[in-house]
């Protein structure tokens, strides 16, 4: 299609133009052009460029009030002469908002009538008959993400802003969730004295159902942890645990994760050090939680 060749001085300009504006980019676009123009639109509005979808037939009975000069109009057909668009550029134009057109003849009215033209010609359609929108179609959309990458760039838009739009899905619950929203707190986690003998160990981590209790101080400071995984090292030795205390048996340095990290570091700690559990310590090294990869598995985070 030669596409990419076409996208020079007109594309940057557009891009300025959408950088420029106050209100959002409105676009519009009817029959197969159209259904190219929402996915346009949602693109945009997921990558940080406010935009909406408005059926230029539907404009001209009452949905141009939706319009406003703030806006920019990207206008999409192939032909760029569709009636339905042809019947609203005057009113467009009236109106000031600027307009890019998005067609595939720059000698049409919507290339001469509008502020910028983008060009999205393509030799022939992928249908044998060249009839039905094909390749078109498809480099107005190749146009159209490649707007909406140009702006993110511009705008710096990272991948938790990117997040932010989509709190539902696999990415947002990786960079929204932190250890906070999905540990074990209070009474929940288990924890004992250095000085606790063993069956008081035992029965807090029995209790708790977490498999591991953490070891802290008079301030609750962690000193160490002791999980199930240590039980059977120990049984496994012959040592006589009756007279033994939570300071003797303990793990001491445990991996610990703070509250406001992410809940996908939190798995990844557990992944790289082959363990199941994170105990989490505020600043001070305070016990205020506990983590397990079923909580992690239970919020959809691994």
């Amino acid at each position: 299609m030669g596409l990419k060749n076409r996208v020079g001085a007109s594309f940057a300009q557009a891009v300025e133009m959408v950088l420029s504006i106050q209100g959002r980019v409105v676009v519009m676009g009817m029959g197969k052009s159209g259904h190219i123009g929402r996915k346009i639109a949602a693109t945009l509005a997921s990558t940080g460029t406010p935009a909406m979808f408005v059926h230029p037939a539907e404009a001209s009975h009452g949905d141009l009030g939706m319009i406003t000069t703030a806006d920019l109009v990207l206008a999409i057909s192939n032909s760029g002469e569709s009636q339905e668009m042809a019947a609203i550029f005057p009113v467009l134009k009236r109106l000031g908002a600027p307009v890019v057109a998005m067609t595939g003849n720059g000698q049409s009215m919507m290339a001469l009538h509008a502020d910028v033209w983008l060009d999205s010609a393509v030799d022939k359609e992928a249908c044998p008959l060249n009839l039905a929108p094909t390749a078109s179609t498809t480099a107005q959309l190749a146009l159209g993400d490649a707007l909406a990458v140009a702006l993110l760039d511009a705008r710096g838009f990272r991948a938790e802003d990117f997040a932010r739009s989509h709190p539902g899905g696999a990415l947002g619950r990786k960079l929204l969730t932190h250890v906070s929203d999905v540990m074990r707190s209070g009474g929940s986690v288990a924890s004992v004295s250095p000085d606790a003998n063993f069956s008081a160990l035992m029965r807090e981590m029995s209790a708790k159902g977490l498999g591991a209790t953490a070891v802290v101080d008079a301030d609750n400071r962690v000193l160490g942890i002791f999980t199930d995984g240590d039980l059977r090292r120990l049984v496994e030795q012959g040592i006589d645990l009756r007279a033994k205390t939570a300071q003797d048996v303990m793990h001491r340095s445990p991996h610990t994760v703070g509250p406001q990290a992410l809940a996908v570091d939190a798995a990844e700690i557990m992944e790289a050090k082959r363990i199941t559990l994170l105990l989490v310590v505020d600043l001070d090294g305070r016990l205020c939680g506990a983590l397990n990869s079923n909580d992690l598995m239970r919020a959809k985070v691994i």
